[in-house]
């Protein structure tokens, strides 16, 4: 393996040492990065999209508490947890579950089909050829991208900020869609490989079916509900791994690594909990 290339990443990805992680700790540090970034800003509250996964799960909840906490303290804020389902939402069960955990100050939701269809329609009039092989995948991104557009629109019009909900083991890999679900102006999640988000769910209390989920973007019509894992082509239990310093085998090092260097424009980060309030 090249470690040196493992601990460049490692220490560009802020990931948190996993023989001194403790997850009320680092639920205590993010849900504090949270409300005094909301106190500094004088930002009214937070608004997430919620899916029904464990990342915005966790995240959803950690947003919830920080503003809890900036109203305890006299403040002013408000967490709006948003539904954004594409039509009718796959695993529709999930994103109820994840939203009666939360307990979120209000709830929104935007169906985005109807915007998505009328724009997907817009450029393929415009195009020549009509279609390729690779239709079904770029509107995936335009649905991605439409769920930011929401979310952006709710914040700017209430005075809030948008978290997103990027962790380590999604970064290093860019599995997320540029200026989509990659927007946003916190995202408190960052450092944290898979295991450890989970970790932080079960400490808060997160139901165990929401924290072992089987992720998946679900952004692609005619693959629903595609895992992750499969459309990576390495399991999250690897790439956990090598960000956390240890060895993983020559097929999954070269995945992981051509990931990483294929998805270097996605990673202009935003606002991290390292970047704000330095490492305890």
């Amino acid at each position: 393996m090249d470690t040196q290339l493992q601990s460049e990443i490692i220490a560009a990805l802020e990931v948190i040492d996993p023989d001194t992680f403790d997850a009320a700790a680092e639920a205590e540090r993010r849900i504090e990065l949270l409300a005094r970034y909301l106190r500094d800003t004088g930002a009214k509250g937070l608004v997430l999209g919620i899916s029904g996964g464990v990342d915005s799960t966790v995240a959803g909840r950690l947003c919830q508490l920080a503003c809890e906490r900036v109203r305890e303290a006299g403040g002013e804020a408000t967490f709006v947890a948003v539904r954004l389902p594409y039509r009718v939402q796959k695993d529709e069960h999930d994103a109820v579950a994840a939203i009666e955990f939360i307990d979120a100050d209000l709830v929104e939701t935007i169906d985005i089909g109807p915007a998505t269809d009328a724009l997907w329609d817009q450029v393929l009039a415009s195009r020549t050829p009509v279609t390729d092989d690779k239709d079904d995948y770029h509107k995936g991104n335009v649905k991605a991208r439409m769920r930011m557009v929401s979310q952006y629109a709710i914040a700017g019009a209430r005075g809030m900020l948008v978290v997103g909900t990027d962790q380590a083991a999604e970064a290093v890999v860019g599995f997320y869609t540029k200026y989509g679900d990659g927007a946003a102006d916190i995202t408190p999640l960052f450092g944290l490989t898979k295991r450890r988000v989970r970790d932080i769910g079960r400490h808060l209390g997160t139901p165990e079916e929401l924290v072992n989920k089987v992720p998946t973007a679900d952004l692609e019509s005619d693959k629903p509900l595609l895992a992750d894992e499969e459309a990576l082509g390495v399991r999250y239990e690897a790439v956990d791994d090598y960000l956390e310093g240890r060895e993983v085998s020559a097929e999954d090092e070269a995945t992981i690594v051509g990931w990483y260097r294929r998805t270097g424009h996605k990673r202009a980060l935003p606002v991290t909990p390292d970047g704000y309030l330095g490492r305890p």
